[in-house]
């Protein structure tokens, strides 16, 4: 199909992050239309050390590099779903994969929310919109929204909801909410 100069296709690029184990894989499995792109490797014994697993003892493969997936919207509307790498030795990534990026997500896991401060902090640094989206893992304790943005000290314009990366309501949830977050954060800068 043609597009002409008024009907160009438009691509979304969202960037899904947070530490190791937090469910960014799982987010773009269960939301992307095609089979995702992964770049999972096994834990093996050089993590040892290196990569804390405390609490998901049972993970075991990590990203390397990114995961990718896709959702159109409409014809001439397309999302592009990025996954970041959570563990620091893959960080030198973010930066290539943000570029561009309309917002991004920020997984956390009430288990171990201090492994989303560095997600946070790069965001935050590079002027990103983004959202904390708490992945509410079977057996963890349950924290309100609120408490949570207590805990990681974010601005009150920051969206902070619950959600089960494994669902894909909750994942489309998820995303929409990143999405008029990140309009209403560019409108305004925009004033």
């Amino acid at each position: 199909m043609d597009f002409g100069p008024s009907d160009e296709p438009v691509a979304l690029k969202i960037l899904i992050a947070g530490g190791f184990g937090v469910g960014k894989t799982t987010l773009v499995g269960a939301i992307s239309e095609i089979r995702p792109l992964r770049t999972e490797e096994v834990l093996s014994d050089r993590g040892i050390g290196i990569d804390d697993v405390d609490g998901v003892e049972g993970k075991t493969t990590t990203t390397v590099a990114m995961d990718f997936g896709r959702i159109t919207i409409r014809e001439g509307l397309v999302v592009y779903l990025f996954g970041t790498p959570g563990q620091e030795r893959f960080w030198f990534m973010w930066d290539e994969l943000s570029y561009g990026a309309l917002g991004a997500v920020v997984l956390a896991d009430t288990r171990r929310l201090t492994d989303c401060f560095p997600s946070i902090d790069y965001f935050e640094q590079r002027g990103t919109p983004f959202i904390v989206a708490v992945n509410c893992f079977d057996g963890a304790d349950r924290h309100e929204a609120e408490d949570v943005r207590v805990a990681l000290d974010l601005d009150v314009d920051v969206p902070v909801l619950l959600c089960d990366v494994r669902r894909r309501v909750s994942a489309k949830t998820v995303l929409v909410t990143l999405v008029e977050h990140s309009l209403r954060v560019l409108t305004a800068s925009q004033s």
